[in-house]
């Protein structure tokens, strides 16, 4: 193994590949799965901290950003992952690519992979478009959120910060409050979480709450008291306006006098809670700014862990320790 993973780190993260060469969904990662992936970002998030942020893993590898959405957390920490990393890198604007001339998804990636590219990072608004790509792909297809399905990174990156904090995730009381039913990351965090054995709420507006969500192994409430009762980690989502068509609750200012955290709700929660959001926040929505900014909240280590994470699921997907090796 060469320097880019610590020596110490290299006790902890195993030799073994995931099963995948493609990262499309928390559902396809098994727990051990899970862990290589974090136990990975410990030693990755060390390379931040070096007065030379710069390793060698993916020297001579390509990656290209495609991203069809929006984004500022997710494209930046994924292209700066990558420079870490030494990949050479691409991001794609869509405004000024031939899909504005019509072209379709799988078009514009097969003319991306004629020119030999080793990792397309996918964001998209359909659903699927993800599992599309890599049946028709031999670049590995990393899902950085499809439409309202999953987004993988930001719940390992969710997992990384909280097992920083916690020492665990098992046995833990995790609520997730606010828009529910459009919301890739909760999907992505169920998934996750309840593998790991945590105990995980779910609470928002009765328009809002998927139908049969307690399949997944969660408890439902539209009472926030309820769910924040106790809780170790408070998660707050995003009301996802582009998404609604319809009048999912009366008005916003409703919304947060109803569901939005305070200190006051924050007080049926464990004394050393955490406050956590993928961003980007509405604040006086879904979170108070006393909240979002005081001392409970772990908001800006999500951004700052999801580079490591990034880095790790990067560095796996190229064939990690044993892909060192070989070079």
């Amino acid at each position: 193994m060469s320097s880019s993973v610590s020596a110490a780190a290299s006790e902890r993260v195993a030799a073994t590949l995931l099963r995948s060469r493609h990262l499309l969904g928390i559902e396809d990662l098994s727990p051990e799965e899970i862990i290589l992936i974090l136990d990975t970002a410990e030693a990755m998030k060390e390379i931040g901290s070096r007065s030379i942020k710069k390793v060698p893993a993916l020297r001579g590898k390509t990656v290209v950003n495609l991203f069809f959405e929006p984004s500022t957390r997710t494209r930046t920490s994924f292209e700066i992952a990558e420079k870490r990393l030494s990949a050479d890198t691409l991001s794609i604007a869509i405004a000024s690519s031939s899909v504005v001339k019509g072209e379709t998804l799988a078009d514009t990636v097969l003319n991306l992979e004629a020119m030999h590219p080793d990792m397309i990072v996918l964001r998209h608004a359909s659903s699927g478009a993800c599992h599309l790509l890599s049946r028709i792909c031999r670049s590995a297809i990393i899902n950085a959120g499809d439409g309202m399905h999953e987004h993988p990174t930001q719940a390992l990156l969710d997992a990384f910060t909280i097992r920083e904090h916690k020492s665990r995730l098992a046995g833990l009381k995790v609520a997730i409050v606010g828009d529910l039913l459009h919301s890739r990351v909760l999907r992505s965090n169920v998934q996750l979480l309840t593998k790991m054995g945590a105990e995980v709420w779910v609470c928002g507006p009765p328009t809002l709450i998927p139908t049969e969500i307690t399949r997944f192994g969660v408890r439902a409430t539209s009472d926030v008291n309820q769910a924040v009762a106790d809780a170790d980690v408070v998660m707050l989502l995003r009301i996802q306006l582009e998404r609604m068509e319809g009048a999912f609750f009366p008005s916003l200012r409703e919304y947060f006098n109803v569901f939005g955290m305070t200190d006051a709700r924050l007080k049926h929660a464990k004394p050393d809670v955490l406050i956590m959001h993928p961003g980007p926040m509405n604040r006086g929505v879904e979170i108070a700014s006393e909240v979002a900014d005081g001392p409970f909240s772990v908001i800006l280590e999500q951004v700052s862990n999801g580079v490591a994470v990034r880095m790790a699921v990067l560095y796996l997907l190229a064939g990690g320790v044993e892909h060192e090796t070989a070079a």
